[in-house]
């Protein structure tokens, strides 16, 4: 639900992020080393995984906004850069958050105290909150449809169309970092071989709620439904005992699907 709220402001400008997983994962290993081995006290910690994402959310926007690189190479550069760093930084090897006693709670914690209702759950809505008031209520929102719509236009209407994309990517970037948080709490450890994957099921939850591949059209409410979609698709497959693979292969029809039928909308709305 993170990765697919951050992507979805990158999809609104007509891009795609196929990073994010990776950034995620990325993340959420700088911050268990910057806990295990230089001693950063833990709220720092944190906060320093959240700038590793928005960092390379915001290379991202540097390469697609200066270097002119298409938003799929760029994205795709930082998916395989940030999977190897991954793995070189952490030796291939789970990096534990053992020396901060809690950190579980995070994402597993319940401070509601309603059975099932765990803290990733208000993290979840709280985030989808602020990215819903982002979209319909600041410039980034406003932007990031005018980009998407027309480029050119936005751009000689005087808005600094490449600082927006930056500053898009970035938070792209940032919520990937989140979503670091919160996959490492559960597990309690930083996994460098996680991740992968998790931007098809994020850019599937995007589409499927309404957001165009094209830009310029899409919503913060389509995407929290795509996201419980997809949601509900994978945990009923699991259930079902259904493979891994066969799983992965369901969610990309699932996906071309939802392509497809956008497309054929917008032409019929033509």
């Amino acid at each position: 639900g993170l990765l697919a709220l951050g992507v979805s402001f990158v999809i609104l400008t007509g891009g795609i992020d196929i990073s994010v997983g990776s950034v995620m994962t990325f993340s959420s290993v700088m911050s268990g080393i910057a806990l295990t081995r230089w001693g950063f006290p833990l709220p720092l910690a944190i906060l320093f995984g959240f700038l590793v994402g928005a960092c390379c959310g915001a290379i991202n926007g540097f390469a697609v906004a200066k270097m002119f690189l298409p938003p799929f190479i760029a994205t795709m550069a930082m998916q395989m850069v940030t999977k190897g760093l991954s793995l070189v930084v952490s030796g291939i090897k789970p990096v534990y958050f053992t020396s901060a006693p809690g950190y579980q709670n995070i994402a597993t914690g319940n401070f509601l105290g309603i059975k099932g209702f765990y803290n990733a759950i208000i993290i979840l809505i709280i985030f989808a909150v602020l990215a819903y008031i982002l979209f319909s209520k600041t410039l980034i929102g406003r932007y990031s449809l005018s980009i998407g719509s027309n480029e050119e236009a936005t751009r000689l209407s005087g808005v600094k169309v490449d600082r927006w994309k930056i500053g898009i990517y970035s938070l792209c970037g940032l919520f990937a970092g989140f979503a670091g948080l919160i996959m490492s709490s559960r597990l309690n450890s930083a996994q460098p071989q996680l991740g992968v994957g998790y931007e098809l099921e994020a850019i599937a939850a995007a589409v499927i709620g309404g957001n165009s591949l094209n830009g310029g059209e899409g919503s913060i409410t389509g995407t929290i439904i795509g996201a419980l979609i997809i949601s509900s698709l994978t945990n009923g497959l699991r259930i079902m005992s259904v493979s891994t693979e066969l799983q992965s292969a369901i969610v990309g029809v699932v996906l071309a699907l939802a392509v497809y039928f956008d497309k054929v909308r917008k032409k019929n709305s033509q």
